[in-house]
């Protein structure tokens, strides 16, 4: 039987539609039978940013300055959306209003009021789907973390650590970008940029902080401007929020700590989840990709096991167990589980893509975590 395919239109042709793109190409490497995702429109302002595309995708139809080309052509199903975050409110408004399938890349809004006019536009257009990007779970050894967690092998839970943690901005010579300006990123910072990688694990399973004490950082104050100058660098470099949160199977609280640091010396990119609990505790790091440390508590001494889990992905794949698995294998695997969703087959996957409703959690937590970093106090979350 013939596979669908679903066509795509990018918009954003800069590093994660590269990305998006070079995993649909590679797509046959996976070994499953779900609809056939093709780029067939490209959107970006900057037309130089087009011929990478056109030298590379011979299905592509549409070329074009314009977003809305895309989503008044009857020929795309689904859109890929990677602009900045002030953009985000009109544009995946209007994509969704188009009846056009979204993924779209995260905060979904560069605050909660434009994150609120997005969910309600998908509010009224029900038959649309919409997700955020979120790669890192989908790594096979954080794969058998979320099974171990949701066997509940912790027992009581004592702490819930879970982080992503940069370098790069170390270098105080490298020149201010979109993602250091609060006009453009939004006002959360480090938050809204790494902030729902961090929650995409704790809220599936239900870890939703009541409150929040936020520890934030300006750090660079100022960086070049590429011209010769230095300009003013207003967001913020580091973030350590101290929740509260409650775990739904026993109607304990426990204590969660989220990190978000563009300024972690020695961390080119690491991403991290850590649960401790009275019966058992289990840690993933992107240090160790390959491996499954957990611990069994059994009386006063306990030991850490470590399994390395290989590159069994929820998906299957032509390399299977035998190669290692990266970054890109982690997207291709997100975009499958949006495949999964857009062919009505979800539930037949382990680790659905970020919701809006998600979406709309980690809102709330940055909006009080900006309170929190202005008065000191502990802010409730409604």
């Amino acid at each position: 039987m013939q596979r669908k395919k679903i066509h795509f239109g990018i918009i954003g042709l800069g590093l994660m539609g590269k990305e998006f793109s070079s995993s649909i190409a590679r797509w046959c490497h996976l070994l499953d039978n779900s609809p056939i995702p093709v780029v067939s429109a490209i959107c970006d302002k900057n037309k130089e940013t087009w011929k990478w595309y056109e030298d590379n995708f011979k299905d592509i139809t549409i070329k074009t300055d314009d977003y809305k080309d895309l989503l008044n052509s009857k020929d795309i199903d689904a859109i890929y959306c990677a602009v900045p975050h002030n953009l985000h409110e009109k544009i995946y408004t209007d994509i969704i209003n188009a009846g056009k399938h979204l993924l779209g890349e995260k905060p979904f809004g560069i605050d909660k009021n434009a994150n609120k006019n997005i969910l309600e536009a998908i509010k009224n257009n029900p038959e649309v789907s919409v997700r955020c990007s979120s790669e890192f779970p989908y790594f096979p050894a954080c794969q058998q973390l979320i099974k171990w967690l949701n066997a509940r092998k912790y027992g009581r839970l004592i702490e819930v650590r879970t982080g992503f943690h940069h370098s790069s901005d170390m270098d105080l010579n490298k020149p201010i970008n979109w993602k250091r300006m609060v006009e453009i990123n939004g006002e959360y910072g480090c938050m809204g940029d790494l902030g729902i990688h961090t929650l995409h694990i704790p809220f599936r399973m239900g870890w939703k902080p009541k409150n929040v004490y936020a520890d934030l950082q300006k750090i660079a104050e100022t960086r070049p401007d590429g011209s010769g100058g230095m300009v003013p660098c207003k967001t913020w470099d580091n973030a350590v929020l101290t929740c509260r949160s409650t775990d739904r199977e026993t109607g304990k609280e426990f204590s969660m700590i989220i990190e978000t640091k563009r300024m972690a010396p020695g961390s080119t990119n690491n991403w991290f989840i850590e649960v401790y609990g009275t019966e058992g505790s289990v840690i993933f790091s992107t240090h160790n990709p390959k491996a499954f440390n957990f611990l069994t508590t059994s009386g006063k001494e306990q030991g850490w096991t470590r399994i390395d889990v290989g590159s069994q992905s929820a998906i299957p794949t032509i390399t299977g167990g035998i190669f290692e698995f990266g970054f890109s294998d982690a997207f291709q695997q997100m975009i499958g589980a949006f495949m999964h969703e857009l062919s009505g087959n979800e539930n037949k996957h382990p680790f659905g893509n970020v919701t809006p409703e998600e979406t709309m959690w980690s809102h709330e937590l940055f909006t009080a975590a900006l309170q929190s970093g202005k008065t000191g106090n502990r802010v409730e979350i409604n």
